[in-house]
């Protein structure tokens, strides 16, 4: 079905006359089965993911001031609210594809660039090309993992992530720097070899296609057993007693779960094709 539009030259006067020439962003959408367009951008859900990119060009800031407690504040916050930008969307029915392509560049800043960058400052910039060859696999590794996230959406199963999560992915990377800076550890070159071999690594683990649960199974609206409820309290308070340290631990069992439940699949695998086939 056709829509009707503004002759060509009325919407080039309109900006011509406006004081700043900036263009509507006008996108076409289905709805009952007809294509209309639609104007302007919808304020929560990409006022959140304004947030998270702010909070992670504050976080490359304070990386390369050398505040790296700041700058893991702000990787928390930016994953914080990069995840509340897309339920928000879903639960108020205000997804849009502006808000799709905003939201995968917010996150390459901040789960791709700042990370990078933090970790390139504190420790990796001492042992000169290898640091920043790690760095620049991670920040490329995360710009692969969004444009594949991007493609296949709504092509794979919802309840898993191929490849590790950035926001997770950047987490481990940051709050290791963030535990070292809390209890003052110097990097040495043992230590500095060892992150730009764990910063690979993680990046590596973006763009692998092992498969991580995604959560999106979790209805906020609907009612959970007592038991969950009191584990998530449980969860917040030791959380708010050592931060850090608990962040980061989340972050590496989260990380090392996908070969992990790829290696015992690969078992299940073999040891059921063994007895249905005794002879092999």
């Amino acid at each position: 079905m056709e829509t009707e539009k503004n002759p060509p030259g009325d919407d080039a006067q309109e900006l011509e006359d406006s004081f700043i020439p900036i263009d509507e962003h006008e996108e076409f959408v289905s709805q009952d089965g007809k294509k209309i367009s639609r104007k302007g951008i919808y304020l929560l859900p990409n006022l959140l993911t304004l947030g998270a990119l702010f909070a992670g060009f504050y976080a490359i800031i304070a990386g390369m001031n050398g505040n790296f407690n700041a700058a893991g504040w702000a990787i928390l916050i930016a994953a914080v609210l990069d995840g509340l930008d897309g339920r928000v969307a879903r639960m108020t029915n205000t997804q849009s594809a502006f808000g799709a392509q905003f939201d995968s560049l917010a996150d390459m800043v901040s789960f791709g660039v700042a990370p990078a960058l933090i970790v390139f400052s504190w420790t990796l910039s001492s042992i000169g090309n290898a640091g920043w060859a790690a760095s620049f696999i991670f920040m490329s590794c995360a710009a692969l993992r969004l444009a594949r996230f991007n493609v296949q959406l709504g092509t794979v199963d919802k309840r898993f992530f191929m490849g590790l999560q950035s926001p997770v992915a950047a987490g481990l990377v940051t709050f290791v720097v963030w535990v070292a800076y809390k209890y003052g550890i110097e990097p040495g070159v043992w230590l500095s070899g060892a992150t730009a071999v764990l910063t690979a690594f993680v990046g590596l683990l973006m763009v692998s296609n092992y498969r991580y649960y995604s959560f999106k199974e979790i209805h906020f609206k609907g009612t959970v057993p007592y038991v969950v409820f009191l584990m998530a309290v449980v969860l917040l308070v030791v959380i708010a007693q050592r931060p850090h340290e608990v962040l980061l631990l989340m972050c590496v069992v989260y990380a090392i779960s996908g070969p992990v439940i790829s290696l015992y699949r690969k078992i299940s695998a073999r040891k059921r094709k063994t007895e249905s086939d005794p002879a092999a």
